[in-house]
């Protein structure tokens, strides 16, 4: 189904909340969400996936451990990308310092793309990341993209690197609007139910129409 990248944002943002990412986290998947639908990536099916492969798993097995390491990684062997994406933003300055930040076993990477427009707007340069098969660059507006289909669905990969300044070959323009296959929106609104409060008793008589009246 075609949905706006409105729509996108707010349903993303509703399912990683749902999911138990924090408030500020789960804006920051709806507005990575939304970026790559513009571009034409299944955004919403790679959040779904991310949302249930990660599942119940507290924050701080899947963030890195040091942002000053030379090499980032979570406990688990197995990183965030909202997470590592959010610690590059604001890790810009030490990423345009060093010229690269390495990170090892990071989950579906692309959503981690994203997050490099933060930076290479902070910076004012392009940002780059790069894993096995894929190169994407950015500069805040514009992306860049030369990539195999297989890596771009990649769910896991040993290593990701993202490095400043960097050059721009093979534009992708935006879209208004993007297909949203009605599987993945469905594991989204799974996950953005668990945001509705259950209905308590006391809930339920304030609810329209179910009032206790002696007036017949």
């Amino acid at each position: 189904m075609r949905h706006s990248l409105n729509e996108i944002e707010a349903m993303s943002k509703r399912a990683a909340r749902g999911a138990g990412l924090s408030w500020g986290l789960s804006e920051e998947a709806a507005k990575g969400t939304r970026w790559l639908s513009a571009f034409g990536f299944p955004g919403a099916g790679l959040l779904a996936d991310l949302l249930e492969m990660n599942d119940r798993i507290p924050s701080i097995d899947v963030s890195p451990v040091s942002l000053s390491a030379e090499i980032w990684h979570a406990p688990t062997r197995r990183m965030s990308p909202l997470i590592a994406g959010a610690s590059l933003s604001d890790s810009a300055v030490r990423l345009l310092d060093r010229g690269t930040i390495v990170m090892e076993n990071v989950s579906i990477p692309l959503l981690a793309v994203p997050f490099m427009g933060g930076a290479a707007l902070r910076l004012g340069v392009p940002v780059a990341a790069e894993w096995d098969g894929a190169r994407l660059a950015t500069d805040g507006r514009q992306l860049c993209v030369q990539a195999s289909p297989e890596a771009l669905n990649a769910d896991h990969v040993a290593k990701l690197v993202f490095s400043a300044p960097a050059e721009m070959e093979g534009r992708r323009e935006p879209l208004l609007r993007a297909d949203v296959p009605d599987n993945d929106w469905d594991r989204l609104s799974a996950f953005a139910h668990r945001t509705f409060a259950p209905a308590t008793e006391e809930s339920r008589l304030r609810g329209a129409g179910a009032g206790l009246s002696d007036n017949d």
